[in-house]
């Protein structure tokens, strides 16, 4: 067990005093997942967020996330344990010029990751995740144009995975993914060589071509849990270890030290903590507000990316 006891036991008290419920990414602690109702990637967490019947959602993720489960539960609380857990692609796309693009571009469909600002998303025509982006994109008709956004490498993988020459492509990065080299990949193949290549579609062009399998979060630890080889090595954060471990036990994994930080964690990702999460279960903050306004511009992508089968 990782949990330390008595914190988790206010947690779990105060849980249930708020009627809340938590959510946990992948990415993040293995103490905090251990108290998590539900475990999974930017796509699950948000149908999870919208089936919930209670008061409180406590998002032990990046604020992105938190926005994107108020805009699902515009009457329920929605917290954060930590208000600094932010996102590199957030950051790399502020609004006002996609705006500006609009304005320019009217006949252009505007397709959203999901890591992206609430402003960004009240933009936007449909939203997408790394695990239903090519799906999203094929869903539109192949003549029509598309601002892919904000993440160069996701989009560069869209394009190649469904021919859309005239997709324009946003040039944001996740700080992890985008620092992942190959030739580290390289070396861990000669340490490793009965091990399969799994990455996540964040990670470069370079990267994604020596993996065998490429998807998003959660499908990793579908592809690794099915597989029947039992030696991975894993191009994503680093964090998921403790999801793999869970769904595919005696399994081996391996991962690559990107050139951010020598190391493969989100920096972002890893703000929250127990301590923190106790305390905005128990303060009710830091608190996600959001406008009337502003939740319904972002409904409506949001729902048109739900509504993709």
């Amino acid at each position: 067990m990782f949990t330390a006891p008595a914190i988790a036991d206010e947690i779990l008290d105060l849980k249930k005093e708020r009627n809340a419920i938590l959510l946990a990414h992948h990415y993040q602690a293995p103490e905090i997942q251990e108290l998590a109702d539900v475990i999974g990637d930017s796509l699950e967490l948000a149908r999870a967020a919208r089936k919930f019947s209670g008061d409180v959602i406590a998002f032990c993720g990046v604020w992105f996330m938190a926005e994107t489960a108020k805009v699902l539960n515009p009457d329920r609380i929605v917290v954060v344990p930590d208000r600094e857990a932010g996102c590199s692609l957030v950051d790399s796309c502020p609004a006002a010029p996609i705006r500006e693009f609009r304005r320019a571009h009217p006949d252009y469909t505007i397709v959203s990751y999901i890591n992206t600002s609430i402003e960004v998303k009240a933009e936007s025509d449909i939203l997408c995740t790394s695990r239903n982006a090519v799906r999203i994109v094929n869903s539109l008709p192949p003549e029509q144009p598309i601002l892919f956004l904000p993440d160069r490498n996701l989009g560069g993988y869209v394009r190649r995975q469904t021919g859309r020459e005239n997709m324009k492509i946003w040039q944001g990065a996740c700080v992890v993914h985008d620092t992942f080299p190959a030739r580290r990949l390289v070396e861990a193949r000669l340490d490793h060589p009965d091990a399969l290549v799994v990455a996540h579609p964040e990670c470069p062009e370079s990267v994604l071509a020596l993996a065998d399998f490429v998807g998003s979060t959660s499908a990793i630890i579908e592809y690794c849990a099915a597989s029947g080889a039992h030696e991975f090595i894993v191009m994503t954060e680093s964090g998921v270890h403790h999801s793999l471990h869970r769904a595919a036990p005696g399994k081996r994994f391996h991962f690559v030290a990107n050139e951010h930080c020598n190391c493969s964690e989100c920096p972002y990702m890893k703000l929250n903590t127990l301590e923190k999460l106790r305390d905005a279960l128990d303060t009710l903050a830091p608190r996600v507000e959001l406008s009337g306004e502003i939740m319904a511009r972002a409904l409506a992508p949001l729902e048109r990316m739900l509504a993709v089968k």
